[in-house]
């Protein structure tokens, strides 16, 4: 095989070491080095002292990173792979033979990188990540308040859609300080909910002891604890999306992208997609295209995969949103392939759509053009028109088309 790099280097990685092979013109050597920044430090000089041009490493599972931060400042290039793409010959690993592995791979250029953004930009993910772990967090502490009702014979849930809305907070709170007077709670409701007092005042009828009590005011604690948690990381990512305000504005145009989503998807691919050389690419680094699997002239059943899950939910959650709205072309999209393929493939090809739409406006620049809910109807208007008569003459009409 044909020499790409003469100078590189093999790094397997662990918790507390990093074996390091060099293959240079001079011959083959392996060191062996702590995790520690003084001995990653080491390392690096040592990689230096090689003439290394280019280093690989396996991505395993965060303990990559501290390696990266180090030689990321020498001005190599760094390649981060995935593990199942570089396994070797079973019965024949050693953390040696693994990082020599690694360094023939690379050295034959047999190895394709990950995907890993700038430092800033790295950052941002991590904020971004955080801030839906929190929510997430919130959620399941939401679940456990609607637990602690159910068992106090409190069926708030029944009458309020939101338990955590500005009336149903209010109600827990009194709930949580001692309150059992049916009416006394149901006058807390606000807005719209205020219609519905004597079905609040049934529902708010329960056996609340105690024990109940205590778990309420704890819960709700953490919940306001968690509320200024999210406050203050939406802070923060704003301000250093500050740059970026007109592309979220610009994605934020997407029917079912918010603010928050917009800051979500931009944190995980960046502003600059000249890294995916087309939308496809980008999408099947998401894992929102199904893979190929044929054999034998026979195509096998596939599935999307295992992509980025933080990309991914960001916007399936999105693609919800848009099936909501009303005369939007996803919206089109959704209940066109819902009624052949199902409520799931259909989301996830809405996800995919909004996906190639946010790289379209990232790479190309311009502004989201809503093409409406009839785009496919006046794309192929005769067929359309045939099929609504044909379903008519079905149920025993005459049909005789007049234009307008």
């Amino acid at each position: 095989m044909e020499v790409l790099y003469q100078r590189c280097c093999g790094l397997d990685v662990h918790q507390k070491t990093v074996v390091a092979c060099a293959i240079t013109p001079e011959g083959k050597e392996t060191c062996t080095f702590r995790t520690m920044t003084d001995d990653l430090l080491q390392l690096a000089n040592w990689v230096v002292a090689k003439g290394i041009t280019h280093v690989a490493m396996e991505s395993t599972g965060v303990y990559w990173r501290p390696v990266y931060n180090i030689l990321e400042a020498l001005g190599i290039t760094l390649t981060v792979m995935n593990a199942e793409h570089i396994k070797a010959v079973p019965g024949r690993k050693t953390d040696v033979k693994d990082a020599e592995w690694i360094a023939n791979l690379l050295r034959h250029g047999l190895v394709r990188g990950s995907f890993i953004p700038d430092r800033p930009q790295r950052e941002m993910r991590e904020l971004v990540r955080y801030r839906r772990s929190i929510i997430r967090q919130r959620a399941q502490v939401v679940n456990r308040i609607q637990k602690v009702l159910e068992g106090a014979n409190i069926k708030l849930s029944s009458v309020a859609s939101d338990v955590m809305g500005a009336s149903g907070r209010a109600m827990l709170e009194a709930i949580s300080r001692g309150v059992e007077d049916p009416e006394r709670l149901a006058a807390y409701a606000k807005g719209r909910l205020k219609e519905k007092k004597p079905e609040l005042q049934k529902a708010l009828q329960g056996l609340v002891g105690s024990h109940q009590r205590t778990m309420l005011q704890s819960q709700l604690r953490l919940i306001t604890f968690l509320d200024e948690e999210v406050s203050r990381m939406d802070k923060e990512i704003a301000e250093r999306m500050r740059p970026f305000e007109e592309t979220l504005e610009r994605v934020d145009d997407i029917p079912g992208m918010g603010r928050r989503t917009a800051e979500d998807v931009l944190a995980e691919i960046g502003v600059d997609m000249s890294r995916f050389a087309s939308a496809s690419q980008l999408a099947s680094w998401a894992r929102l295209c199904p893979g190929n699997n044929e054999s034998a002239g026979k195509r096998k059943a596939v599935t999307t995969g295992h992509g980025n899950p933080w990309l991914r939910d960001t916007l399936v959650e999105a693609a919800w949103g848009a099936m909501r709205t009303k005369d939007s072309y996803l919206a089109a999209q959704y209940h066109r392939l819902a009624a052949r393929r199902g409520a799931k493939r259909a989301i996830v090809a809405v996800a995919h759509t909004i996906l190639v739409i946010v790289y379209s406006l990232l790479k190309n620049g311009g502004e989201y053009r809503e093409l409406g809910g009839n785009y496919f109807d006046e794309r192929d208007k005769s067929n359309a028109v045939h099929r609504a008569v044909r379903r008519i003459e079905r149920l025993g009409y005459q049909v005789e088309l007049q234009p307008v």
